[in-house]
């Protein structure tokens, strides 16, 4: 009985490793270096910041709108299903999961900034 209760739990815990870090489908994953590159082609592309308004303040990238991450839910419909959208955070867990939400949203094209601000350097 112990045995397939460990199974169990190991199970779970692979499962949400596996939830958590393995790119949703569909979801493109770019890098500080490959976002500059971006940056100086913006074309039909919005540009996201889910971070806190504190961190917002404190450190970002010009072009990106801050739309806090605990906002989400309630501020996806002013961006554009017609425009790819490029998301970033701290770390490039934040902006995971809003990736994420946008695809489940109906967004087709949806690019998350792996290493978030921690990776960028002007």
């Amino acid at each position: 009985m112990g045995t397939i209760f460990n199974l169990i739990i190991l199970g779970f815990i692979v499962w949400f490793l596996y939830q958590r870090f393995v790119p949703a489908k569909g979801i493109k994953n770019i890098n500080a270096v490959e976002l500059k590159a971006v940056l100086n082609n913006k074309g039909n592309r919005q540009f996201i910041d889910v971070r806190t308004p504190n961190e917002y303040r404190g450190n970002h990238i010009k072009d990106f709108k801050n739309i806090p991450l605990y906002e989400f839910g309630k501020r996806a419909h002013e961006l554009s299903k017609d425009k790819e959208v490029i998301v970033i955070c701290q770390s490039g867990m934040r902006s995971s999961n809003a990736s994420k939400a946008l695809k489940k949203l109906g967004f087709n094209e949806v690019t998350n900034v792996k290493g978030g601000m921690n990776s960028w350097r002007e």
